[in-house]
């Protein structure tokens, strides 16, 4: 005979569903390392430390990962910037995501991306990696494409052969000039996820 929850415990699977829908893991793709620091392929980061900057918010060196808590209105937000390096991302995603007990469709994970021009913000609500090594490496890990991404632009201007000199080369000055606007944009997407939902916040940033 199947066992029916009492009131009191179902209760408190309500109350934990309800808690893991206010939380999200916001991750931040990267490579660790001064040499990698102001490289196209650390977008992610520097999207995160711009967010934690915001509103004061230092990172502690935990496992997998860098990790601050940026509380929003009811929301919490875990910013994490893997330490695994680019290539093996969804080993601290994966982790982040059990340790908080959050589920997959609160994961939004910020990322460089050379089909679009330098800048261009997209929200996606999944896909394919579009070639690029930490995304495939989260889809791997998780066993799913099912989970957003905020895709970076950072253009595609090198020539043919030297896509990875690129991606992992410094900004340009000029870049460097527009980053501060793109970023508090950026942030206010990722801000926008959590309070208003994936669908709304396509439907707002992906229009400019």
């Amino acid at each position: 005979m199947r066992k029916v929850k009492s009131g009191k415990s179902l209760a408190i699977n309500i109350l934990q569903q309800n808690r893991s829908n206010l939380k999200f893991l916001i991750a931040g793709l990267g490579n660790i390392g001064p040499e990698y620091q102001n490289t196209r392929h650390n977008v992610g980061w520097m999207v995160l430390d711009a967010l934690a900057s915001s509103a004061d918010i230092e990172f502690d060196d935990k496992r997998f990962a860098s990790v601050g808590k940026y509380q929003l209105k009811g929301r919490s937000l875990i910013l994490i910037k893997p330490t695994t390096f680019v290539n093996l991302s969804g080993i601290a995603v994966l982790h982040w995501l059990k340790k908080e007990k959050i589920p997959d469709e609160n994961l939004l994970v910020v990322v460089d991306d050379i089909a679009l021009p330098f800048g261009t913000l997209r929200l996606r609500p999944g896909g394919g990696d579009g070639g690029h090594n930490g995304l495939a490496n989260i889809s791997q890990v998780l066993g799913s494409q099912k989970y957003a991404r905020l895709r970076f632009g950072i253009g595609d201007g090198y020539p043919r052969g030297r896509q990875v000199n690129y991606v992992l080369g410094d900004w340009t000055g000029e870049e460097e000039k527009l980053l501060t606007e793109r970023f508090t944009i950026a942030c206010e997407i990722i801000k926008s996820f959590a309070l208003m939902g994936l669908e709304r916040t396509m439907n707002f940033y992906n229009k400019k």
